[in-house]
């Protein structure tokens, strides 16, 4: 039997197939508690989970918050605006100060690649990666892999296309460690400046055309254009972007008709992703969301059960 000893989740880079799977097998258990008429389990009773968030979030704190509640835990949030950081403190001291009122785990977002390696290597407690820069988003691409797996029943040897702002992304990279480690094959996608040649490396199919990109796919991962992360123009005009890597309806004619749409959010609506499509049947984006609750629940179980 399958027995979890880390007692942080930083980046899927870190984990094996094996320890994949397992977060991910723990989810499906999990997801059935999200179906039951009383939605709680007292898996985390006792235990105290502080929502560290640096960096602006909607969904991936909302989600986490009720993945904290639904496993009976208790929840501190703080924001970096209501933090000593504010006042000159550094991280570190913000966090073992968050340590030292007896937190078992820290769910943090920050702006800086490596803050929460930097942090795992000086507290007890256990810390999970909500988002760091352009590098790690772990939960994001887990559930993304769990709810391919909930429609395609498998992730080995499907093609698996990722759209957009490839250089700017976490989630990107997050998704390419997992894919590539559980057997997919990975195709990215996107202008030339937004994307990069070293992903070839590792195995990823590299493309700057957007129609031999998705022909074969499985699955289409459209991601936003990450405006906050660019220090200068990539792409002559968004209406431009739109029109040659954009999924609308012009273009959804090159997808296989059971290939699955999905997004991390947000949406820029008539971008990236026409709303036809985001909405459309073959868009699992919803889905993603409600399975973020269940893939939070089970690395937050996981990580506490390691301490």
């Amino acid at each position: 039997m399958f027995a979890w000893t880390k007692k942080d989740l930083l980046s899927l880079y870190d984990l094996s197939a094996e320890e994949i799977n397992h977060i991910l097998d723990t989810a499906a258990e999990f997801k059935k508690v999200s179906e039951r008429r009383v939605k709680k389990v007292p898996a985390l009773r006792g235990k105290t989970v502080v929502n560290f968030f640096v960096e602006p979030s909607t969904r991936t704190r909302a989600s986490f918050e009720l993945a904290e509640k639904r496993l009976s835990a208790d929840i501190i949030n703080i924001s970096a605006s209501t933090s000593s950081l504010t006042k000159g403190e550094t991280l570190l001291d913000t966090a073992k100060n968050i340590e030292a009122l007896q937190a078992d785990i820290i769910v943090m977002r920050h702006s800086a690649a490596g803050a929460h390696n930097f942090l795992s290597n000086k507290l007890k407690c256990s810390i999970v990666n909500a988002g760091d820069g352009a590098h790690s988003h772990p939960t994001q691409a887990l559930l993304d892999i769990f709810t391919i797996l909930e429609k395609k029943g498998s992730v080995e040897g499907l093609n698996v296309s990722i759209i957009g702002d490839i250089i700017h992304s976490r989630v990107a990279r997050s998704n390419i460690w997992g894919l590539l480690k559980l057997g997919a094959n990975v195709t990215i996608a996107g202008p030339s400046t937004l994307i990069s040649r070293e992903f070839e490396k590792i195995g990823v199919r590299v493309c700057d055309n957007f129609r031999e990109a998705v022909e074969n796919a499985d699955v289409v991962n459209l991601l936003r254009i990450q405006h906050e992360r660019q220090k200068a123009s990539y792409f002559p005009s968004i209406n431009e972007y739109a029109n040659i890597f954009g999924l609308n309806e012009n273009s959804v004619k090159y997808l296989n008709k059971d290939a699955l749409v999905m997004h991390p959010g947000p949406i820029n609506r008539g971008v990236e992703l026409a709303s036809s499509i985001a909405d459309g049947s073959q868009s699992v984006i919803l889905e993603q969301v409600t399975n973020g609750i269940a893939v939070r629940m089970a690395v937050l179980y996981l990580v506490a059960g390691a301490l």
